[in-house]
C-alpha cells in the first residue's frame, strides 16, 4: 500500500536527505539575523529590568521570514522538474523587468532610486527586487540548456551559456548593482565545471576575465576621480579607498596628507565596521552594551549588508565563526543533494544555486572585514530585506524538493555528464578507393546499461 507522502510526492519520495542541513541551517541564521537587526536598529532600555520594544523593521524582518518559509515549502512539494517547464519563461519576465527599471521616465513613485541604485520596484508597502530573483531564474535556464548537451566542451560552445549570463548581469551593472552582477560568474563557472566543461577552457576564460577585472582595477585606482566609463564616481571611490586600506599598514603613516580626508570619506563604513567586530574580541559584549556601540557609532546600513559586524560585537570572534559554519552546514547539505542526484538538471540546480550563496556569504565577510570592497551584498538569511529573505528560502526549497527525489527512475533521464574523451569509430561511407572510412560517433551522456 502506497504510503500517504509517496501519493503526494511521488514514488520517489525520501524524507532522508541532507537538505534538512540547508533548512536547519537557515533558520538558525535567519533567526539569529532577526535578533541581530533588533540589537542594531532598537537602543538599550534606559533603565535595568525595562523591556526592549520591538522595532518595525524586526516585525517585518519577522512577516518575511514566514513568507519564505511558505514559500520554500509551496517550491518544493511539486517535483523540481516543473521548474524547467516555465524556467526560460521566468528568465523573461525578468529580464523585462530590470529593462523596466531602467527607462528613465518611469515614475519616482514606482521605481525611486536608493543609494543611486534603480534597483527596487515600490509596489506599495512592498518593494521588489527583480535582481534577486534574477539570479534564481539564471540558473534554471542555464541548468536547462546544459543538462543533455556536449557543445559546452568546446571553446565555442560556451558562447551561448555566456551569452544568457552576460545579458542579466550586464542590466544589474547598469543599475548600478556590481555587487549583484558578480554573482553570475561563480554560478555559470561551476555549473559548467559540474556539466563537464573542460578546465582548460575554464582557466583561460577566467585568466582573461581576471586580466581585464585587474586592467579596470589598476585604471580606477590611479585615474581622475569619475574618469573611468564603467564605473560610478563612488565605485571608484571604493576601489581607491581599499587600496589605502590595504596599503596603509605597509607605507608607514599610510597615504599622504592630501588624501587623507577623501580617503577617511571612502572607507568610512569598512572602518567603523572593523571596529566593531574587533569590540566583542574573542567571546562578546552584552546585549546593552552592543546596543549602545551600535547607536553612537553610526555604522551604515549595519541592519543591512553590515549585519554580521553586529553579529561579531555581540557574540565575538567565535559567534563569527558560528556563523560562517552554519553556511558551510547548509553548503554540506547542498553538496550532498547534488552529489546523490541522478537528473543532470536536478544536479546543476543545486550546484548554481549553492555557487550563488558561497559567492554572497564570501564577498559579504570580506566586506565586513575590510579586505573586499563594499560592493553592496546583503548576508543571505541574515540580512534584512523582503525580497532577499524569500528568494533566500526559494533556493532552499528547490534544493529541498531535489532531495527528496533523489532517487528518481533512470527511464526518466540520462546519467548526468558522463563522456568519453575517445571518438568511437563505426562503419560509414565509403571514401575513395572504395575504403570504408571510419565515423566518429559522438559520445553524449550515456543510458545506465550502455
Amino acid at each position: 500500500m502506497t504510503s500517504p507522502s509517496r501519493f503526494i510526492f511521488g514514488a520517489s519520495f525520501t524524507a532522508r536527505h541532507g537538505a534538512w542541513l540547508c533548512v536547519l541551517s537557515g533558520l538558525v541564521l535567519s533567526v539569529l539575523g532577526i535578533y541581530a537587526i533588533d540589537l542594531g536598529t532598537v537602543d538599550a532600555p534606559a533603565h535595568p529590568g525595562e523591556y526592549v520594544t520591538m522595532s518595525g523593521l524586526v516585525l517585518r524582518q519577522t512577516v518575511f521570514l514566514v513568507i519564505g518559509l511558505f514559500a520554500a515549502a509551496m517550491i518544493a512539494m511539486p517535483h523540481y522538474r516543473w521548474l524547467r517547464i516555465g524556467s526560460w519563461v521566468v528568465f523573461f519576465g525578468m529580464v523585462f523587468l530590470l529593462v523596466f527599471l531602467l527607462i528613465p521616465f518611469v515614475p519616482a513613485s514606482i521605481v525611486h532610486a536608493r543609494n543611486g541604485a534603480r534597483a527596487w520596484i515600490e509596489l506599495g508597502p512592498i518593494d521588489f527586487q527583480p535582481s534577486e530573483l534574477a539570479k534564481v531564474a539564471f540558473v534554471l535556464v542555464i541548468a536547462d540548456y546544459l543538462r543533455f548537451r556536449e557543445n559546452h566542451r568546446t571553446l565555442k560552445g560556451l558562447i551561448p551559456p555566456a551569452v544568457i549570463a552576460f545579458v542579466p548581469a550586464l542590466l544589474i551593472a547598469m543599475q548600478p548593482d556590481l555587487g549583484m552582477a558578480t554573482l553570475f560568474a561563480p554560478a555559470i563557472f561551476a555549473m559548467l565545471l559540474v556539466a563537464g566543461a573542460r578546465l582548460r577552457h575554464m582557466v583561460a576564460v577566467v585568466s582573461v576575465a581576471s586580466c581585464a577585472v585587474a586592467l579596470v582595477v589598476t585604471v580606477a585606482i590611479w585615474a581622475p576621480m569619475g574618469s573611468v566609463p564603467l564605473l560610478r564616481p563612488h565605485q571608484q571611490a571604493r576601489l581607491v579607498g581599499l587600496y589605502h586600506m590595504l596599503t596603509a599598514s605597509t607605507s608607514g603613516a599610510g597615504s599622504s596628507s592630501s588624501t587623507s580626508a577623501s580617503t577617511d570619506d571612502m572607507t568610512f563604513q569598512a572602518r567603523v565596521s572593523q571596529r566593531l567586530a574587533a569590540a566583542g574580541r574573542a567571546e562578546g559584549l552584552s546585549d546593552s552594551q552592543t546596543r549602545v556601540l551600535h547607536k553612537y557609532n553610526e555604522l551604515p546600513e549595519r541592519h543591512n549588508d553590515m549585519i554580521l559586524s553586529v553579529v561579531m560585537t555581540r557574540f565575538g570572534l567565535w559567534g563569527g565563526l558560528a556563523v560562517v559554519g552554519l553556511y558551510g552546514l547548509w553548503l554540506l547539505g547542498a553538496y550532498i543533494t547534488a552529489a546523490l542526484c541522478k537528473d543532470p538538471f536536478g544536479q546543476l540546480l543545486v550546484v548554481g544555486l549553492s555557487a550563488i550563496l558561497f559567492a554572497q556569504t564570501f564577498i559579504n565577510v570580506g566586506m565586513v572585514l575590510g579586505i573586499l570592497p563594499i560592493i553592496g551584498l546583503t548576508l543571505p538569511f541574515v540580512s534584512y530585506g523582503g525580497t532577499s529573505m524569500v528568494t533566500v528560502w526559494l533556493m532552499t526549497g528547490m534544493i529541498f524538493s531535489v532531495a527528496m527525489r533523489r532517487l528518481a527512475p533512470t527511464s526518466m533521464g540520462k546519467p548526468a555528464f558522463e563522456f568519453d574523451d575517445t571518438p568511437v569509430f563505426g562503419e560509414g561511407s565509403v571514401g575513395g578507393g572504395g575504403r570504408p572510412q571510419p565515423r566518429i560517433v559522438p559520445m553524449g551522456p550515456r543510458r545506465r546499461g550502455a
